[in-house]
């Protein structure tokens, strides 16, 4: 060991290479005796130029040497990776050579130890025990990808409606709607649309179709506006709807002449729901110049004070003809037949009779027609009786099938009805045969009106023979 120690401090020295003892020396004597001279002076301020410019020379002189010096080490650790063996060195000692794979630094500067703290190469993430921050996504990174950010949630964007299209789209709702009288079903389709600040059109809208509708629909309306109220429109949307109704009614009447009584009743039925505030016509009073709206306003009036306790005012326009019991059926038509009776007013008869919207149920008008007629005293009431069903007949509000179905309920029921009327049978045939003549049924129906039998009796004298 002693022997390779001293040969390698005999070995010749390349160019630029310091020994360790040069380095110790230069390090305890930075500088020579001519400079530690020229510093002193430079202290005491006896500098001349000459010797001024002698001390910036060898300042240049010496950064040169520490430049040649560094680039030599360099080259020689170049040389050393290169050629796989250190230069002047046994290429068979294991200690001079130099491996490919090693992970240490190869470049002679830092402590040894493997390059990046063992956190490189190829796949490695990093070092052991390194706990990463997450990192928010980048929008301006090309490989951003918006839908895969967690949980992205889409909504529809529906645009406003105009409000030159919300006739055409509220329209058809509100038919249908008298359809099928589902308020539930009015309601989701509405909120599908964005109707924004003309959502208040909704209520005019309605009232205006069923104005020219039937009761049935105008009843429908109010339902849906009591149950749209609170949830998709106001109090105050719903006074909006109405006042503007009110300004409208000129326009109203030209279509609809009653139209000023109708929405006055639908006033006071919106009142009653509370659907409208119960203040509503107190802000009218003494403000209104037209006409029309001051009967609206009126009708209104009169109809919530006419109701104690402010009961809702469910009949305002009756009850629907499906909607309606079959006995308060029967009964309205008792009341009209009986009024008819008294009146002989045959166009008021006809618009009761459309009042209740039930053609279906109109065979029970011929049913008891049919029946006062027996149970009544002279000819009066079976010739009225036979004006009105004509009329019905001819104004096709009495179809063939109705008459025919009434008569019959007659036919199969008149046992049962002659013994309370005797002469019942005898009454129905002049009736029948009355109604035949002037066309109000046909000859079928008229043979198939039943006949009381008569008994024969024979005599003792004739032998038993019946006589010719």
């Amino acid at each position: 060991m002693t022997t390779q120690v001293d040969a390698w401090t005999a070995a010749p020295r390349a160019d630029g290479m310091v020994s360790l003892e040069e380095n110790k020396v230069e390090a305890n004597h930075p500088y020579s005796d001519d400079e530690e001279e020229l510093i002193d002076a430079e202290v005491n301020g006896n500098w001349t130029p000459q010797e001024k410019a002698l001390h910036e020379a060898r300042l240049k002189a010496k950064a040169k040497r520490r430049l040649r010096r560094s680039s030599s080490r360099n080259s020689t650790s170049d040389s050393v990776s290169e050629s796989g063996e250190a230069a002047g060195g046994d290429p068979h000692n294991l200690k001079g050579k130099v491996h490919n794979n090693d992970r240490k630094s190869r470049t002679g500067k830092g402590r040894g130890l493997p390059k990046k703290g063992g956190a490189g190469g190829k796949g490695v993430w990093g070092a052991a025990g390194m706990v990463y921050e997450v990192e928010e996504p980048d929008v301006r990174d090309p490989n951003y990808d918006e839908s895969a950010q967690g949980d992205t949630v889409y909504e529809t964007v529906v645009p406003e409606v105009e409000e030159k299209e919300l006739e055409k789209m509220v329209n058809p709702i509100v038919q249908e709607y008298f359809e099928h009288g589902d308020t539930k079903e009015v309601e989701m389709l509405l909120k599908g649309l964005n109707l924004g600040q003309h959502k208040y059109e909704v209520t005019s809208l309605a009232v205006s179709l069923s104005l020219e509708g039937k009761a049935s629909h105008r009843e429908l309306t109010s339902r849906l506006l009591s149950d749209l109220s609170g949830k998709m429109l106001s109090q105050s949307d719903m006074a909006h709807a109405f006042d503007k109704m009110l300004k409208e009614l000129p326009d109203l009447i030209l279509d609809t002449p009653e139209a000023p009584q109708m929405l006055g009743q639908f006033i006071a039925r919106a009142i009653a729901d509370h659907v409208l505030p119960m203040n509503f016509l107190d802000c009218y009073k003494g403000k209104v110049d037209c006409d029309h709206s001051r009967v609206a306003l009126d009708r209104a009036a009169v109809l919530l004070t006419m109701k104690r306790e402010m009961v809702r005012l469910d009949n305002v326009w009756g009850i629907g003809g499906g909607l309606r019991p079959v006995k308060h059926l029967i009964k309205e038509m008792n009341l009209l037949l009986k009024e008819y009776l008294i009146s002989g007013d045959i166009s008021e008869a006809e618009h009761c009779l459309r009042d209740l919207e039930v053609p279906h149920f109109h065979h029970e008008l011929v049913y008891e027609a049919v029946v006062m007629v027996l149970e009544s005293k002279g000819d009066t009431a079976s010739h009225m009786m036979m004006k009105l069903l004509q009329s019905l007949w001819k104004t096709g509000l009495i179809t063939v099938d109705q008459m025919n179905r009434g008569f019959q309920r007659v036919y199969d029921e008149l046992p049962e009805i002659s013994l309370d009327v005797p002469h019942a049978h005898s009454i129905m045939e002049t009736f029948v045969e009355l109604c035949y003549k002037e066309s109000v049924i046909t000859k079928q129906l008229r043979d198939a009106c039943p006949s009381r039998g008569r008994k024969r009796f024979v005599s003792e004298g004739d032998g038993g023979m019946i006589k010719n």
